[in-house]
């Protein structure tokens, strides 16, 4: 297993001004970090380079918004949308990103008060399908992420973004497990765990308050428990979300501190991930 910390919980974007807290994640014990991929303006060819002289992997994770939204009526929006992540990917084929995750399958946070029509689905597959050609291309894969029903609703539970993956039907896209949104959505844990099967890419660990994981009412049991047996060997990355950007905490519902300070929200939940795989190796 692999062990990452997503970057997001200080800011939302990568520059020098964070390689000190990268160099404090390395000594912790962190193998990796899941950089967000908002700017694409940015120097990653430089950032990958840095992070290997540190010592440190990557993951990415982006999303989309309304104005390009993959499952949008508008094939311009549409369009646009396929292309902003075919431009992530290759931000993330430049800094060495072996996965990008996210929910950029529809618009963050937009809602038509229905669930997904059939059009949108295939809107969806389609556009899906041409940025999955594309990464397959660059050499990095993709996690496709379901969102709780408060952010979006195109895929709410792990079985809809199995499925959404199968109908995509290309071997560079997968599936992204997250255990703060399968908290809310999923009816057992086992199911959601392997709903994917061999298309489980990434796993997000995430406490239910987005704060240190092991310190909520996750069932963590249950989530150690499913991850073990169903064979899953590739990252474990935790998201957590505070007050460091004020962009973030609105977009997150975060209104109050709910850790000590974020060095030791890092280091304490490493510790807990790691003891829960300690646990169940045989």
């Amino acid at each position: 297993m692999k062990y990452g910390m997503n970057l997001l919980l200080w800011n939302g974007e990568v520059t020098d001004a964070l390689m000190p807290t990268c160099e404090a994640l390395k000594e912790i014990g962190y193998d990796g970090v899941e950089l967000p991929m908002f700017n694409l303006d940015l120097d990653y060819a430089a950032l990958g380079k840095r992070l290997d002289s540190i010592g440190l992997g990557r993951t990415a994770v982006t999303i989309r918004g309304e104005d390009d939204n993959p499952i949008s009526p508008d094939a311009k929006v549409r369009a646009k949308g396929v292309e902003l992540t075919k431009k992530t990917l290759d931000c993330c084929a430049a800094a060495g990103v072996e996965t990008l995750v996210g929910p950029y399958h529809s618009a963050l946070g937009k809602f038509s008060g229905a669930g997904p029509t059939d059009d949108e689905w295939k809107w969806g597959v389609d556009s899906m399908r041409e940025v999955a050609e594309h990464a397959g291309k660059v050499g990095v894969r993709l996690g496709v992420e379901a969102l709780n029903r408060f952010e979006c609703y195109l895929l709410n539970t792990h079985a809809d973004s199995a499925r959404f993956v199968r109908d995509v039907d290309h071997p560079a896209c997968g599936i992204m497990y997250d255990t703060f949104h399968s908290n809310i959505e999923e009816k057992n844990i086992a199911d959601a765990v392997n709903a994917g099967g061999d298309k489980l890419f990434h796993i997000h660990i995430s406490e239910n308050d987005r704060s240190t994981p092991g310190e909520g009412i996750v069932r963590w049991d249950d989530n150690f428990n499913a991850i073990a047996e169903s064979g899953y060997d590739g990252w474990l990355v935790i998201e957590a979300f505070g007050l460091a950007l004020p962009e973030i905490a609105a977009a997150t519902m975060i209104w109050r501190r709910m850790y000590k300070d974020e060095l030791t929200l890092a280091a304490n939940g490493l510790k807990f991930m790691k003891s829960e795989i300690e646990k169940r190796k045989s």
